[in-house]
């Protein structure tokens, strides 16, 4: 069972969908007791830093789910926006993150004006190590990205897969129990089930 934790930000229903078209049970909760009985956590989010933090605070399930991350260390996959969260701090605002995984969330800037922010649509990512959660994609993987901040990692073995928009930037990162995708794994069709049907089995 994968539960996905509802806190007001984040595509909970095209996530649920792919869960159910992958046959992998599934719930959609923001109930504290619930959460704190999960045995995998999946952490959505789309918008901004800041207000995300600040609902989670306002959530009143702040310290269970660090219980669940750092205690129990159950397995927990933060996509999209979810995956900035995990980090210390982010230059989109000035609310400190969950500080779960040792890095920075950074905006794009790029002297090519060419160069479109957001990055939004689909891209590579090259495999840069084994992980149970990219076990079986290929060296090189398309996914569906938007997002106009990145996460860095300050730990090169925190990071699984990179990719290229200007720069390398690090697209797929784990940190223990910890794992964070910063693309749209339920618009990413069979590599983006691939990598849940992972997150399901860890």
């Amino acid at each position: 069972m994968v539960t996905i934790v509802d806190y007001g930000m984040g595509n909970l229903g095209s996530i649920r969908n792919m869960f159910k078209r992958i046959k992998v049970d599934s719930e959609v909760t923001s109930d504290r007791d619930r959460i704190a009985r999960a045995q995998k956590l999946l952490l959505p989010g789309v918008g901004a830093f800041d207000a995300a933090m600040q609902k989670i605070s306002e959530s009143g399930f702040r310290d269970v789910l660090d219980e669940k991350a750092l205690v129990e260390k159950v397995p927990i996959l933060g996509i999209c926006l979810g995956m900035q969260l995990l980090t210390n701090a982010s230059e989109e605002g000035s609310l400190p993150g969950l500080k779960w995984v040792n890095a920075q969330t950074v905006k794009f800037s790029f002297s090519d004006t060419s160069l479109k922010i957001p990055h939004m649509g689909w891209n590579l990512v090259h495999n840069a190590k084994n992980s149970p959660l990219t076990d079986g994609l290929p060296e090189e993987s398309r996914f569906y990205f938007v997002h106009s901040y990145y996460v860095l990692c300050d730990d090169p073995a925190d990071v699984l897969m990179t990719t290229f928009y200007g720069d390398y930037f690090h697209s797929i990162i784990q940190h223990d129990n910890i794992y964070g995708a910063q693309f749209h794994p339920e618009k990413s069709h069979k590599f983006g089930m691939k990598l849940l049907e992972n997150f399901a089995k860890i």
